[in-house]
Parts: C-alpha cells; structure tokens; sequence
C-alpha cells in the first residue's frame, strides 16, 4: 500500500508572519489543503498522515472535514526539527515493512499526480527515490566573503519532495540517525544515504516550488491562477 505523510511542522519564521506558512492560504485555499487534495484524489494513496505543529492540530482537522480529505487516517505532533518529525509520522500509523511512505513538505502545494505517480514506481522498485530537478543557476562555494571553486552545474540538482521509500527502509535509516545522535537532517533521502543504500532520482518539477518568504508567496498565487483551484 502507498501512503502519503506530509509534514507541516514549519514556524515559517522567515515568511515574516505570525502564521505559519503552510497555513497561509492561496487563492483562499490553505496552503496545506492543495498537496492533501491532490494526495486524496489519488486512487495509487491509501491514506495520509499530517504531522503539525501542536497547537494547530485542531486546524489541521478542520482543513480535514471542510475539503473532505476522507483518506486522512492521522494527525499527529511534530518534533521539534524536519527530521524528527518525520520520525513522528512514520510512527503515527501501524505501517508494514512493504508499504510504500512519501514524505512531502506541506509548504510544497504544486506537488502533480505525475511526480507522485514516478515517485511511487521508483520507491517500488529501488526502496528509496528523491525528486529532484536541475540548478539553472551556477553554484559557488563561497568561504566568508571568498569565493573558493564554482561547483560543476550539469551535476547538480535541487532537492524537492516528496521522497519516498518501503517503510522498513526509512525507518531504519531514521533510527540509525537518532542512535548516531542526528536529528537536524534537512531531507530523508540524506538519512538512506548514511546507511550507505542507493537512492535513485526521480524528475520533478519547477512548479513544484517551496513556499519560504513572501515573494514565494506571489509567485504561488501566479501558479494557482494559471492552475485553477480544486473547488
């Protein structure tokens, strides 16, 4: 079974606004809404799981009920960093070994049926995929004010989500992590990688962009517009 847990545990600290970002809305929808319906209308999802920050989990439920997310099987607290809760989700939900789990961020709305359709056949066959999609810019390491070295650009990729995995496996990789002291891992795909298992890239989508400031803002609410809303 496939199964859909998003991580909306964000503060969203540098949107600027007391509210956190994945409960901002976009053209009226919450921004947490548009990855849950798009999961929900999925026949290859058997359920999500939502992990928020704790005093919003009666909102989370809310969001539920109003735009009939009927898959929603959990709502659980978030940990106090990205990883950790993801760690929560993986263990809000008495999944088997073979299950299939895509970790997505919430702040992600524009997530396609097409990038969790590749993310799903890839899991399934290699055990763990990220998504991801290539720089157009150049990329430099820069040491204080120094410009060390340019980095080559044709091999490298922005990570988005949502990435996915058999359960057995990330749960795994998570409880490696924690036993070795690591819980501020920015993705999971980095946490397979320390068990030193291949994880195979999926193509995704520059649509698929993460809500951080507010011009990110903006430019979502251009995408929606173009999108059209689910209503």
């Amino acid at each position: 079974m496939q199964y859909a847990l998003i991580l909306a545990g964000g503060s969203g600290s540098r949107m600027g606004s007391s509210t956190p970002k994945q409960f901002l809305r976009i053209s009226g929808i919450p921004v947490i809404v548009w990855s849950m319906e798009t999961f929900q209308r999925m026949r290859e999802i058997d359920g999500i799981v939502v992990a928020g920050p704790d005093e919003h989990l009666p909102e989370i439920k809310k969001f539920a009920e109003e735009y009939h997310i009927t898959k929603l099987l959990a709502i659980t607290a978030g940990g106090e960093t990205r990883q950790m809760s993801s760690y929560q989700a993986l263990r809000a939900h008495q999944f088997h070994d073979t299950d299939i789990v895509l970790i997505h961020d919430a702040a992600r709305p524009f997530v396609t049926i097409e990038i969790i359709q590749r993310c799903i056949s890839a899991a399934q066959k290699f055990g763990a995929c990220g998504t991801y999609i290539p720089v157009k810019d150049t990329i430099s390491e820069v040491e204080n004010t120094t410009v060390v070295r340019a980095l080559p650009r044709e091999v490298l990729r922005s990570a988005q989500t949502p990435q996915a995995f058999h359960y057995s496996l990330i749960r795994q990789a998570h409880e490696h992590a924690i036993a070795k002291g690591i819980r501020n891992a920015t993705d999971d795909v980095s946490l397979v990688l320390l068990l030193e298992k291949p994880v195979q890239a999926v193509e995704g989508d520059y649509r698929n962009m993460k809500i951080t400031t507010p011009d990110d803002l903006l430019l979502a609410e251009y995408i929606a517009s173009l999108r059209g809303t689910f209503r």
